[in-house]
């Protein structure tokens, strides 16, 4: 017999032996020094796996060795670690089992992420053109703070946020935004979304447990307070912005609204209807919740300053960088007022520790470094061209429709003429052609199926201008 002969290891005969043998003699192959680790982790992958199943009687420790050529205490110490860890079970003069406790893994993970699938044209609102991100401003704003950042700053955060971005943040809300941006009342939040949570506990906190809503208004608004333990009241516009009248007979002690830009109308409060929803909230000793969700896209002329300016004391402000940069960053900023300043910093305090420092110190050096000014230039040059296009076509593919909501933001409203209606109709023929959209009535609280009247919020912001008019075309083609 030769060498090689003598050498070559044979499959065991029995069931469990066999499987076990298959499943670990790729580990031993591994380099001595890691060879038992490798051993443990492919016993625990085949248990977990299912591969060896529950029940399951493996090979003494001597017998596997042997099947494997490898010693007896790196097999037992094996069973003994994954014994410990409850993937075996063993008993004196039992043998060693697979226990029971172990389920089989996922194989992959799932994305959520929200998408819209299938889509060749896709004018549902809330996504900028990722494709506009700074990449590389933003690894050279990287760099530099890992090359500045003190070794202290990485240690846990300020819940509020790292000074140098709040004062950062101040500096730039008060000069672009107009607000009164005091940085000891600023918040680094993840987002909006997480600003209207904070909230909404505080809110709950002092007692109150309904806020009002705009109707027509984002849908997301009654999730996120809902959770807090508040409920949600909508509440109707007029030309002018939410109706007063209806707020005051509501109730309600705080209303959420977006001012600059109403979501999803497109109505720029009027300064009367400011001032008058001002004089409503010192009347009740109330708040209103501005979400300045695309404050800084209005192309024909100046942006209108947040309402938040006119009274910081009633006014709580919240923004982000998911339409100016990527939602994906998680990276917004809320502006609270004094009497809800203490809960919604401990609400934050105990919900995360504080947002995630190298991040912040990152966006803090963007916007000193004038980076943030460049890319809102980059980004409103690139989305007037893109409403412009969108407007364009939907005069010349739906003579007659109403386009309105056009003066700034991410959308336009487009009411098109009866005869492309009933809404249902016309929404099932649009999307069996591989066009999504979204109706206005999805954002409304009373919604009908049946609507006469066909109304879009179209977004535009992430579509190349030739998209634009390919998907509109197909749109006007499906009636």
């Amino acid at each position: 017999m030769t060498s090689s002969e003598t050498n070559r290891r044979e499959p065991p005969t029995d069931r469990a032996g066999s499987a076990a043998w298959e499943l670990l003699l790729p580990a031993v192959s591994a380099p001595a020094r890691t060879r038992g680790r490798s051993l443990q982790a492919a016993l625990r992958e085949a248990v977990r796996s299912g591969r060896l199943a529950p029940g399951t009687r493996l090979p003494s420790s001597r017998d596997l060795a042997g099947d494997l050529g490898v010693s007896r205490g790196l097999v037992t110490e094996a069973y003994e670690q994954l014994t410990a860890e409850g993937y075996l079970r063993s008993g004196r003069g039992a043998g060693t089992w697979v226990g029971g406790a172990v389920r089989a893994a996922r194989p992959r993970a799932r994305d959520l992420a929200p998408r819209t699938p299938g889509s060749g044209a896709d004018f549902v609102p809330g996504t900028p053109d990722l494709s506009l991100f700074p990449r590389a401003a933003w690894a050279a704003a990287q760099r530099g703070v890992l090359a500045e950042l003190p070794h202290h700053e990485l240690g846990y955060p300020d819940p509020r946020g790292l000074p140098r971005l709040r004062t950062a943040l101040a500096e730039l809300l008060a000069r672009r935004r107009g607000v009164v941006a005091d940085p000891e009342r600023i918040v680094v939040v993840s987002g909006v979304a997480q600003a209207t949570t904070l909230l909404g506990f505080a809110l709950h906190a002092r007692g109150l447990r309904e806020v009002g809503v705009e109707d027509p208004g984002s849908p997301q608004h009654d999730d996120l307070y809902t959770a807090a333990g508040v409920t949600t009241v909508p509440l109707p516009l007029d030309d002018e912005g939410l109706a007063v009248g209806p707020l005051r007979a509501s109730g309600v002690r705080a209303v959420v609204t977006t001012p600059a830009h109403q979501y999803p109308t497109g109505i720029a409060y009027s300064a009367h209807r400011r001032t008058e929803l001002l004089d409503w909230a010192r009347s009740v000793e109330g708040f209103v919740l501005e979400d300045d969700y695309d404050g800084d896209f209005r192309y024909d002329r100046a942006p209108v300053g947040a309402l938040q300016g006119l009274d910081p004391d009633r006014v709580a402000y919240a923004g982000s960088v998911s339409k100016s940069l990527a939602p994906g960053l998680r990276l917004g900023w809320l502006l609270v007022p004094e009497p809800l300043a203490d809960e919604v910093i401990e609400r934050k305090r105990t919900m995360d520790l504080g947002h995630p420092t190298l991040d912040q110190a990152l966006f803090a050096r963007f916007v000193e470094r004038g980076d943030y000014d460049r890319q809102l230039r980059r980004c409103q040059r690139a989305y007037r061209e893109r409403r412009d296009a969108l407007v364009a076509a939907l005069a010349e593919h739906f003579p007659g429709a109403a386009v309105s909501g056009i003066a700034a933001g991410l959308h336009v409203i487009a009411t098109l003429p009866e005869r492309y209606g009933p809404e249902e109709r016309f929404l099932a023929r649009v999307a069996a052609t591989g066009v999504a959209v979204r109706p206005l009535s999805d954002c409304t609280h009373a919604r009908t199926d049946d609507s006469a009247e066909v109304r879009l919020v179209l977004g535009y912001a992430h579509l190349s201008p030739a998209r634009i008019r390919e998907g509109v075309r197909r749109m006007a083609e499906a009636r």
